[in-house]
């Protein structure tokens, strides 16, 4: 009986950390050699050059891509009140246009045409309108085929929305 006390008193022994340890170590290391292998061209194929500061993984010739020659118009801020005024609610609408540099000259003579016909149309837009959740899109269709009827065909591309705030 004295000997079976004695066995149990003993605690078993731990299993030794090391083989974790050891496995932890050795998947950093091949995952970071992987990584070295492949980015340096030593598997599959060679890098791109890209020694003048390109990015590797750009296409050849990336930076040849036409960029339109435009220029921006920026309309100055407006603050409309909507409904009747009583509501006190008001929408800040600021916006640009896109029109060729060569014409942005004739679009900013023109510009208090545009504030006007802009402001004229957001005063006549219902509130109830603008709570739909495509009403945004609507109204810049609406808005940019309202400034291209008095900027005249060919002068303004775009009108990007920068600020469209209801209070």
């Amino acid at each position: 009986m004295a000997d079976t006390e004695e066995e149990q008193d003993v605690a078993p022994k731990k299993a030794s950390k090391l083989p974790l340890i050891l496995g932890l170590v050795l998947a950093l290391v091949g995952g970071g050699g992987s990584f070295f292998a492949i980015y340096s061209g030593m598997l599959f194929g060679a890098p791109a050059e890209h020694a003048d500061g390109d990015h590797p993984l750009e296409e050849p010739g990336a930076d040849a891509i036409d960029m339109p020659d435009v220029a921006y118009v920026a309309i100055e801020p407006m603050t409309i009140t909507m409904g009747r005024a009583a509501d006190n609610r008001h929408l800040r609408f600021r916006a640009q246009l896109e029109v060729p540099s060569a014409r942005a000259e004739r679009v900013t003579m023109l510009l208090p045409r545009v504030v006007d016909v802009l402001n004229s149309y957001l005063r006549a837009v219902e509130l109830s309108d603008l709570q739909d959740p495509s009403a945004l899109v609507r109204l810049r269709a609406q808005m940019l085929r309202r400034v291209q009827v008095v900027t005249g065909q060919g002068n303004v591309n775009d009108l990007l929305v920068m600020e469209f705030v209801m209070n």
